[in-house]
């Protein structure tokens, strides 16, 4: 599926093509804390498949709570989140921030990680597949 999106503001805007049945929920407590929501929800696609195609976005560099190195992709001007990648095995995938995908009412999750430290207050982690942990 091709999408397309920006930041809050318009500062950056990105193109890429997805698979829209990798769309997903992370609980971890660093997504709680940088969304400042229970959860946040994520489209992947591959890094071949992305491309920002106005504005240079600013990194911010987090060691997750399973020891891997994240790189958080946001806007220096409005501070919208737009995608993380990562090192090693990660660094083929882009996780595109739900939030800010224009097409976003046609991407459903369809599954979730990082389980043990959901919110759950609506029995969220009981409705898809999951894992304890990433």
């Amino acid at each position: 599926m091709q999408i397309d999106g920006q930041c809050h503001c318009g500062a950056v805007k990105y193109e890429a093509v997805i698979d829209p049945g990798a769309v997903g929920i992370c609980h971890c407590t660093d997504c709680q804390h940088l969304t400042g929501s229970p959860y946040r929800v994520t489209a992947a696609a591959r890094r071949e498949d992305f491309r920002i195609t106005s504005g240079v976005p600013k990194t911010y560099v987090k060691t997750g709570a399973n020891g891997r190195i994240r790189y958080q992709m946001f806007c220096g001007d409005c501070g919208s989140p737009l995608y993380t990648t990562g090192t090693d095995e990660d660094a083929d995938v882009i996780g595109i921030r739900w939030g800010n995908i224009r097409q976003r009412k046609a991407l459903k999750p369809n599954h979730q990680i990082w389980c043990t430290s959901a919110a759950d207050w609506f029995g969220e982690t009981g409705q898809l597949p999951g894992r304890e942990r990433d």
